[in-house]
């Protein structure tokens, strides 16, 4: 299965684009908002890709972001939606406003999007609620984990919980989790050093 592809640009047009890699024309399907982001013909680009097999075809889907295809996939396994409806949906509203629309059951905004109507965007709505709000679960869980770890560092190298918690969450604020356990535990030492 085709996951990633970064080749040379010899096609764009809004709904497809065709990458040369190495001598061989790969085209994929794509939203608008990847279309907008991609650079112009001749020049490199990169695309996260879906590959669709079904008995009869093999088709690729690509997109800018990881996020964007992701959200695809959501999108995908609703019943009834299929890549071509979840492409024009991902053409007719950028993603982050999707996914808002969703978590605050906007079915009036969901159905704007053309060709979708009331009833789809129901059920996008119902549906893919669920599947964000236990996607941030676990990044919540995540987030908890590590800090926990963080706290727990600090507490063997000597220093008391109440002080620590302080200095972990001014760290966390200013960095997140984003930036590792070692620079964080660097960072939480010299904050600590200060006292």
């Amino acid at each position: 299965m085709i996951a990633y592809l970064k080749g040379n640009l010899i096609q764009k047009k809004t709904s497809q684009v065709i990458l040369d890699i190495g001598g061989v024309g790969y085209r994929a399907s794509i939203p608008l908002s990847t279309y907008l982001k991609l650079g112009d013909i001749n020049e490199m680009a990169e695309l996260h890709i879906y590959t669709h097999v079904t008995d009869s075809s093999l088709a690729l889907y690509g997109f800018y972001s990881e996020k964007e295809r992701d959200l695809f996939l959501k999108l995908i396994s609703i019943s009834g939606i299929g890549p071509k409806i979840a492409l024009n949906i991902l053409s007719g509203i950028e993603s982050s406003d999707l996914e808002d629309a969703i978590r605050q059951s906007d079915v009036a905004r969901i159905s704007l999007i053309p060709g979708i109507g009331k009833k789809t965007a129901m059920r996008i709505a119902l549906e893919l609620q669920e599947k964000l709000d236990l996607k941030e679960k676990v990044l919540e869980t995540q987030s908890i984990k590590e800090k926990e770890d963080l706290i727990s560092a600090l507490m063997n190298l000597g220093f008391k919980r109440r002080e620590v918690e302080k200095i972990v969450d001014e760290c966390l604020q200013t960095f997140s989790l984003d930036a590792g356990f070692d620079k964080l535990l660097r960072e939480s030492l010299k904050k600590l050093a200060r006292l």
